[in-house]
């Protein structure tokens, strides 16, 4: 019987510090072996979001220790490991470099292999931990940093067909929540609240929801909850408010992924239709309802990875670095930090004044 691969992976893109050790059964399914993730939200709790030199401080202290830990509850031993490898991007930079270097120094110590993962692959094929799909399928990645649907052709091949022209999801239910008096990370609370509300009290705007294909826009839902709150009175207006919000944001998603299945089917001939929804956001269960919906009319077959896999977490990078170790896809010690890295290169940036959709 030959040896399975052993990968531990490192993230570090933003405030979660992450370490995981993964290899594969006789089938060549991955197996997570232990997926540590140590969260700074009580660092960056009283700054209302996260402070970057804060962050990479911390990232600092604990790193060493996240790792020995996630090696110890694997049950394998140092030697055992075939790679290691880290988050390179896109993130903050200052927090990337920290897992990026101390990835590149265990590998060299151990002298194994070093792969640089870019972190929104590790999204786009985090559901491979625990679902067996093939390729192609439709990704909708909604995180703090990012929100965009992705044509996932191949490990290495994505066609971007929709992104947002400003703020992503995550970022506009965590300001959302911030003008709601709810203390950071507060995205996961909107639904909590939006639980005792009247969805229909307040019209919210929807951005380029009749334009624009399937590229999304967020701030000025953000700006129009920025007014709102400044004239409600109670809390129960509170509730209304997140309600309102909560199914707007469904609204959006609903008729921005018709148009990507409608994209998706154009550039590809496959027996099944996937749609994959992976990020932070992918946890919001009443987004995740909606679409499941969304999926069995149009003949689609939903799939989200675990609750503890949507956020930043290390076991999806060791997944992509498991499958980059297996095909040689390699890096040298001298790979950059890159802050932005977009997995279609050939995507148009679509972010700032000015934007043509």
């Amino acid at each position: 019987m030959s040896k399975k691969p052993l990968i531990l992976g490192i993230e570090s893109s933003c405030d979660e510090t992450a370490a995981s050790l993964i290899t594969e059964n006789e089938l060549g399914f991955p197996v997570i072996l232990s997926n540590i993730i140590s969260s700074q939200e009580n660092i960056h709790k009283k700054f209302g979001g996260v402070v970057p030199e804060l962050a990479a401080r911390s990232h600092i202290e604990k790193i060493d220790w996240i790792v020995q830990k996630a090696i110890s509850e694997s049950g394998k031993k140092i030697e055992e490991i075939d790679a290691v490898a880290s988050t390179a991007g896109p993130g903050l930079v200052v927090c990337l470099s920290v897992g990026l270097s101390f990835g590149k120094a265990f590998a060299s110590a151990i002298n194994k292999p070093f792969i640089a993962i870019n972190h929104l692959e590790g999204h786009a094929l985090s559901p491979k931990l625990n679902f067996k799909i093939d390729y192609p399928y439709l990704l909708l990645l909604i995180s703090g940093g990012h929100s965009q649907y992705l044509n996932v052709k191949n490990l290495g091949e994505y066609k971007r067909l929709g992104t947002t022209i400003d703020d992503a999801l995550g970022e506009a239910f965590d300001k959302t929540a911030k003008l709601l008096g709810i203390e950071y990370p507060g995205g996961p609370q909107i639904e909590k609240l939006a639980e005792k509300g009247n969805p229909k009290k307040f019209d919210l705007p929807k951005p380029i929801f009749n334009k624009g294909g399937c590229n999304l826009s967020f701030a000025g839902l953000k700006t129009a909850v920025l007014k709102i709150t400044k004239t409600i009175k109670s809390e129960q207006d509170k509730f209304d408010l997140a309600a309102s919000f909560q199914k707007t944001v469904e609204e959006i998603l609903k008729k921005k992924t018709i148009i990507a299945f409608d994209q998706f089917e154009k550039q590809n001939i496959s027996q099944e239709k996937i749609f994959v929804v992976a990020g932070g956001v992918a946890a919001n269960k009443k987004i995740r309802t909606m679409l499941v919906k969304v999926c069995e009319k149009n003949n689609y077959k939903s799939l989200f990875p675990p609750i503890e896999l949507c956020g930043d977490n290390a076991a999806m990078i060791a997944m992509v670095g498991l499958e980059k170790f297996k095909l040689n896809q390699l890096n040298h010690f001298d790979h950059p930090a890159k802050p932005r890295w977009p997995l279609d290169e050939n995507a148009l940036f679509l972010k700032g004044a000015g934007v043509q959709l």
